[in-house]
């Protein structure tokens, strides 16, 4: 039987189970939330970013998952730097030209602040005179940093960045750092 974890990955936390980077002092990993055996993780989640991570213990499912072939989508929520106008907008539903392409269109909306949202550690940098905004973007493929590369094309560089939803898969109200199963059936 196939099984899926879905994890609240922390800011700063590698997504992965070990850290061969070179720094100084070991970087913290998915070994430090989760003692599952036989799972993996079914994509990846930049160390400045947060939110939900899928794991599983079937390749099949984790290439399902990952391939962006059967585009699933991966919705989040960002907090941006300005005030989004309706150009930027409807560039990123277009679809904008970074150094490795063009992306695919994307869902976008400006939204409220999320309620409820967790403080971030360290906390989000603050200026007084430079307003900022969350846009909940949902996308169809998963290229290296892409959201983070796609608002700052338009001019709205990222501040956080939380996933919130892969496919049928939502974080609702799992708290930074936990975990629990999920089903696997209904792809």
């Amino acid at each position: 039987m196939t099984r899926v974890i879905l994890f609240h990955k922390p800011f700063g936390v590698l997504s992965q189970f070990t850290d061969k980077g070179t720094e100084g002092s070991p970087r913290p990993t998915l070994s430090g939330f989760i003692d599952a055996p036989g799972f993996y993780p079914a994509g990846r989640l930049d160390k400045d970013s947060e939110g939900l991570m899928l794991l599983t213990d079937d390749g099949w499912l984790q290439a399902r998952i990952t391939d962006p072939i059967h585009k699933m989508p991966k919705t989040y929520l960002v907090q941006v730097e300005g005030t989004p106008d309706a150009s930027a907008l409807k560039q990123l539903q277009r679809g904008v030209i970074l150094k490795d392409g063009p992306t695919k269109p994307a869902e976008i909306a400006q939204i409220d602040i999320p309620d409820p949202l967790w403080p971030r550690v360290p906390p989000v940098r603050f200026r007084k005179t430079v307003p900022d905004a969350w846009l909940r973007i949902t996308i169809r493929e998963g290229r290296n940093r892409q959201v983070r590369r796609m608002t700052a094309h338009v001019g709205l560089p990222c501040l956080r960045l939380i996933r919130v939803q892969i496919g049928q898969w939502r974080l609702n109200d799992l708290a930074p750092g936990t975990w629990r199963y999920a089903r696997s059936d209904g792809l």
